[in-house]
């Protein structure tokens, strides 16, 4: 966890930190957001708005009362500052945390500085980040002996960050990120939970990471995101547990991502790679420290071993994740596996044991002899039964990665948000919480039974923005399928110069429907970007930039318009408003897979309980994904486009019209007709812009 910090200048109308709030941040929050308000006078074209309004001053409401809110507020509401201002008018210590590491950039370096500068409030904020984000002066000391024999672009990497090392401030490695990126490299530049020496590190004053989390501790707002929130929550190490008991109020933004975030750290995720980085770790260490008063190569070897016969206990052409429903998991020759969780632990322990000798003297060994006893533990463990309400996985390729994940966040989060009722604060908004009234999508998993709930629906008129295509195709399952998916994406995107977002279920979809794409005729003159040729924000921006270009007749043979074929990480976090993006086309409904091990579990739970985990689980969680990717269309009240969803399920079976109820309320039609009409529409509204009729 690192942190930047930042301050601003005080007002007096501005309440004093240390003084109760009492009944006043209501009205002074609605005062803020009206024609007068500090947001009307900071910024011309800011205009009232009634959701916006109503969400700020219900989580000015809880922040008096000390309680728990949940509020899905639709694209436009203006969510971030209507949970900002209240907070910060509260004068409360907060934390705020983020569905991702680019939206907690844009909160810190955009959002909170704009609404900071317009309340004139003295409020130091700070930005954490992640331990591995941040050089750790130690191991780079270590670096060139380990690296002795490694390839020549590595050791041209390390000399850049070690030119950087005697300059940065910040030890943030972004700042060298092409050169700390090499994977060679990363192990040696930054630290892990394991790793870390902690105040026995022989560097300790100088830290990078520590400076930071000292600069975060002082701030009055914290931003990190929720992938660190619950790292701490698992592992104790992030300095969080510090910081969550100091602070009043607790916001999590894009909340919809916190029960699968939750579930991904707070269970166990071990194997053959741990394995044998222990090994590599241990040995370095060894030799560095202690040569020749340990047999380290032998006790190094014997961890080696002992992770092969891990893996080999699968064939070796398994692949893919593998069910573990039993006590060993699924496809293992019997006996294997406990036999190589015994090997584990037994070369754990004896490497902990000559580790532990030396330990008084050398830091790295004493850490070397922690990390070995928690592998014997954690080996013993999965020697174990399943706990309840928890399901095991493997995943089987070149390494073997064993999980164990609770179900949901519910026994976690629940009893923490409810043993702080009265004195903290808890606000969790999304513009995707469901497809129902109640949002116990969210809710339930959550532990959030008791909550407050808000809806605030989104103030763009769909109806005149945005037209909805049904195609009557056949079912996406009879075949041929991402053919005609290609088909009218080449159509729809040779009439508008580009301007289209493909999202598909499946990379398989994606791959096939891409590959289409590029042989299609029609698709020439056309740039084709597909997922994984680049970085998200490198083809974003080219998408965005190819996009304006043909929308102002300025694309060239360098910059012509683009079809984006995208798969799950680009329904969401994406914001492209104005003419860059006038199409999106989604391929099918996207279901959980059955086969996945944490959603069979949960469908079990809910079947034993005596439910339909149909209803109750598959098809709200194919709403919130539609609604996720239907919401990249239309981002402002401005923009205008079309939504094509290529699933005739929608139309023809009795689910797809709940599924279509939770979708905003856009003009919609079966008539490909319709289609190109309205797209030619679109370039019409382009000279003379007087929407979608």
């Amino acid at each position: 966890m690192g942190a930047r910090s930042g301050d601003a200048s005080s007002s007096p109308e501005s309440p004093d930190p240390g003084e109760p709030l009492g009944d006043g941040l209501v009205s002074l929050t609605q005062h803020c957001f009206g024609p007068s308000g500090h947001l009307a006078q900071a910024a011309a074209h800011y205009r009232p708005r009634a959701g916006q309004q109503a969400m700020a001053q219900a989580v000015a409401q809880t922040l008096q009362d000390g309680a728990a809110l949940v509020v899905e507020a639709g694209t436009g509401v203006g969510k971030t500052f209507a949970y900002l201002v209240p907070l910060l008018l509260s004068g409360q210590r907060a934390l705020v945390s983020t569905g991702t590491k680019a939206l907690q950039d844009q909160l810190f370096d955009r959002d909170l500085p704009a609404v900071v500068a317009a309340l004139k409030l003295p409020v130091r904020v700070a930005l954490l980040k992640g331990r591995n984000n941040y050089l750790c002066l130690h191991r780079l000391q270590a670096a060139p002996g380990v690296l002795a024999a490694t390839d020549d672009a590595t050791w041209r990497d390390l000399a850049v960050v070690q030119r950087w090392a005697t300059a940065t401030a910040s030890g943030d490695l972004e700042e060298v990120a092409d050169a700390a990126r090499n994977p060679n490299l990363r192990p040696w530049v930054s630290s892990t939970a394991d790793n870390c020496l902690g105040g026995k590190c022989p560097v300790f004053a100088d830290c990078h990471l520590q400076k930071a989390r000292r600069e975060a501790l002082a701030a009055d707002v914290v931003v990190i995101n929720h992938h660190l929130f619950f790292a701490d929550q698992a592992v104790r190490e992030s300095g969080m547990a510090e910081l969550l008991p100091s602070v009043q109020a607790v916001v999590f933004d894009e909340a919809h991502q916190l029960n699968e975030v939750g579930v991904a750290f707070l269970g166990l995720q071990w194997g053959s790679a741990a394995v044998t980085d222990l090994a590599r770790d241990l040995l370095a260490a060894g030799h560095t420290h202690a040569r020749g008063l340990a047999p380290w190569n032998d006790l190094c070897n014997a961890l080696d071993s002992a992770a092969r016969q891990l893996r080999l206990a699968w064939p070796h052409d398994a692949t893919g994740r593998m069910g573990w429903s039993q006590p060993e998991p699924d496809g293992v020759r019997p006996g294997a596996f406990a036999a190589a969780l015994a090997d584990v632990q037994a070369a754990a322990q004896l490497a902990a044991g000559a580790a532990q000798l030396l330990a008084e003297t050398e830091p790295d060994l004493a850490r070397m002899a922690e990390r070995a006893e928690a592998m014997a533990r954690t080996a013993g463990l999965l020697a174990q039964p399943t706990p309840a309400d928890h399901v095991r996985w493997a995943e089987v390729g070149h390494h073997l990665r064993l999980h164990q994940a609770p179900l949901d966040i519910a026994q976690h989060l629940g009893p923490m948000v409810s043993a702080s009722a009265g004195h903290k604060a808890w606000v969790f908004t999304s513009a995707t919480l469901g497809m129902g009234e109640d949002m116990r999508w969210f809710t339930e998993p959550c532990g959030l039974v008791g909550a407050t709930t808000l809806k605030v629906p989104s103030p763009f008129d769909y109806a005149r923005q945005a037209l909805m295509v049904l195609p009557s195709w056949p079912k996406p399952t009879e075949g041929g399928h991402e053919e005609r998916v290609a088909d009218l994406v080449a159509q729809a995107a040779a009439v508008l110069g580009g301007r289209t977002l493909v999202l598909t279920s499946t990379t398989r979809a994606m791959q096939d429907i891409s590959q289409r794409l590029k042989d299609h005729p029609l698709m020439r003159g056309l740039q084709l970007l597909t997922q994984g040729q680049g970085s998200r924000a490198a083809l974003l921006k080219e998408f965005r930039q190819a996009g304006e270009g043909a929308a102002t007749g300025a694309a060239s043979d360098d910059l012509r318009g683009a079809v984006l074929v995208a798969t799950a990480s680009f329904r969401e976090g994406i914001d492209i408003p104005g003419r860059a993006l006038q199409l999106v086309v989604i391929d099918r409904i996207g279901f959980p897979p059955p086969n996945d091990p944490i959603v069979a579990a949960r469908s079990q739970r809910i079947e034993a309980a005596g439910g339909r985990a149909f209803a109750s689980y598959f098809l709200p969680e194919a709403a919130v994904v539609l609604k996720q990717g239907s919401g990249r269309l239309i981002r402002s009240e401005s923009d205008r486009g079309v939504l094509v969803l290529c699933d005739s399920r929608l139309t023809t079976m009795p689910y797809g019209r709940q599924l279509l109820a939770a979708l905003p309320p856009m003009a919609r039609t079966q008539d490909l007709g319709t289609l190109d009409r309205a797209l030619q529409r679109l370039l019409e509204i382009e000279k003379a812009p007087k929407g979608l009729e």
